[in-house]
């Protein structure tokens, strides 16, 4: 039920669905099903999805007509990003199990994933048309790892299905509108919208673009959108086959184009009124107490992401980056997990600029080394402590913003201006202290107050061209659009970049 809501207002919201399980148990093929089957009648064949999310449309086998919107990418980024951050953006999860294979390992992270998440889920036991499919026995499997089914002592739902031909599909899909239909998914179609961003990215054509899903409220064309410091006017908003709309409504999945930058996926976006209503409001929030962060304040942001053997050793590994010290730059830890580093972690970070994947004691799988090369994401591993320590502090101090110090060498008092042409001063002074050569820039003063700079063309001495000159007197060729006169000073200084 969403906050702040008058009860009165409220109304049913159709859930948000996301389908995990191990892989090649059939995720895909099961939303590529739904999609092509459930999709309205001309709009799914020979239309491109746009989005990483659909909306399926379902009637029961009471006659109702139900929506439900999936995320569309099995073991979506936005849903991981969401276990990272302890929370979630689907409202029912569908957990895949082969009846050829029952649970595998990566069932149970999914499984994992969905406990933490704190969503309720519905089984689906896929490939019931193989010749070795199996059901009892993926039964039986799904109890030994503690999916206490319906009929076996449990009450988790659960349908066996073909993916592939369709069949029990229909039932499965009344069970994900019964546990949604449990779990009272209600909101307020005429407040502000409000939700969670599930993808984002830079589009070279059109610039930072986000797909949203709507959890609350009304999206309008004209409104103004705000995800931590990213924010946007809705001036371009499409549906998830790319159609331009003027409004969205609750757990519709829309892209937004023209944001200021890539928001964070899982973020939660509001409305606001206008783009100074957004400066205020991430003003006001930019200095916040984070558990990731390492500081918090208004420099540039180093975003980190940690993958490790065991939980320990991200302990380690925070500790090194605790070490690393800087007043020029914030360091976040935007996630951190267990296990090898994947392709949903490389897609995470893919949006967010410097961001850096580091990896103690695992691997780097194939897909994600090749997503990596192809979105410039930086990823490397280590296995002892002291390297990835070294590595750190070299990676870290590569991103750190160059600064520019302004350094005064020498301060000379101007005697005399002999001629000027094409803003070409030639001049005769006196060094009062340090020293000035050529090639440098100088600030002007007159009465102490700065009217101008040039450029030191040439230095003479005893009438013979000197490279630099200390305290005395000298006459110089100096390029400015400034007028200069006998009594004004002049500061040489050099630009130091560190």
């Amino acid at each position: 039920m969403s906050k702040g809501s008058p009860i009165a207002s409220l109304v049913k919201r159709p859930p948000i669905v996301v389908v995990m399980g191990h892989i090649d148990h059939g995720k895909s093929t099961l939303l590529d099903f739904i999609r092509k089957s459930n999709v309205v009648a001309g709009e799914a064949g020979g239309i491109t999805q746009h989005l990483s999310a659909y909306v399926a449309n379902h009637t029961t086998k009471d006659g109702a007509d139900e929506s439900i919107t999936f995320l569309d990418t099995p073991g979506h980024e936005a849903f991981q990003k969401m276990r990272l951050r302890g929370a979630d953006v689907a409202d029912v999860a569908i957990l895949v199990v082969s009846a050829e294979d029952g649970v595998k390992p990566q069932t149970l992270e999914a499984l994992e994933s969905i406990q933490t998440a704190g969503i309720p889920f519905v089984v689906a036991i896929n490939k019931i048309d193989k010749p070795s499919a199996d059901i009892p026995r993926a039964q039986a499997s799904l109890i030994e790892n503690g999916i206490y089914i319906e009929g076996m002592g449990g009450d988790i739902p659960w349908a066996p299905i073909s993916a592939k031909a369709g069949t029990g599909v229909s039932d499965l899909l009344d069970l994900v509108v019964l546990t949604a239909d449990l779990a009272e998914l209600k909101a307020n179609p005429e407040t502000n919208a409000s939700g969670k961003i599930i993808e984002s990215r830079l589009d070279k054509k059109r610039g930072n673009t986000a797909t949203l899903i709507i959890q609350d409220g009304t999206l309008r064309t004209g409104d103004f959108v705000i995800a931590g410091s990213a924010y946007s006017p809705v001036r371009i908003m499409e549906d998830f086959l790319g159609r331009t709309i003027k409004e969205a409504g609750l757990s519709a999945p829309i892209g937004i184009v023209g944001w200021n930058e890539t928001p964070l996926v899982g973020s939660e976006f509001t409305v606001v009124k206008n783009k100074k209503a957004a400066e205020e409001l991430i003003r006001g929030t930019s200095v916040s107490k984070d558990d990731s962060a390492m500081t918090a304040s208004d420099l540039p942001t180093i975003p980190v992401l940690i993958k490790a053997d065991v939980a320990g050793t991200i302990d380690a590994v925070l500790h090194e980056l605790a070490k690393f010290q800087s007043d020029r730059i914030n360091i976040r830890v935007i996630g951190q997990g267990v296990g090898d580093v994947n392709v949903a972690d490389v897609q995470n970070v893919s949006a967010t600029k410097d961001a850096i994947i580091v990896g103690f004691n695992v691997k780097v799988e194939r897909a994600a080394a090749d997503s990596a090369e192809r979105l410039g994401v930086e990823i490397d591993t280590f296995s002892i402590i002291y390297e990835l320590s070294d590595w750190l502090n070299t990676a870290l101090k590569n991103r750190t913003p160059k600064r520019e110090e302004v350094i005064v060498t020498g301060r000379a008092k101007i005697i005399r201006h002999f001629s000027v042409q094409k803003h070409n001063h030639v001049l005769g002074g006196r060094v009062d202290e340090g020293v000035l050569k050529v090639g440098q820039n100088v600030r002007i003063l007159r009465r102490d107050i700065e009217i101008g700079h040039g450029e030191i063309k040439n230095l003479q001495q005893a009438k013979s061209n000197v490279s630099s000159t200390g305290e005395g007197e000298f006459g110089m060729q100096l390029a400015t659009r400034t007028e200069i006169s006998a009594g004004d000073y002049i500061e040489a200084y050099d630009t130091v970049i560190s």
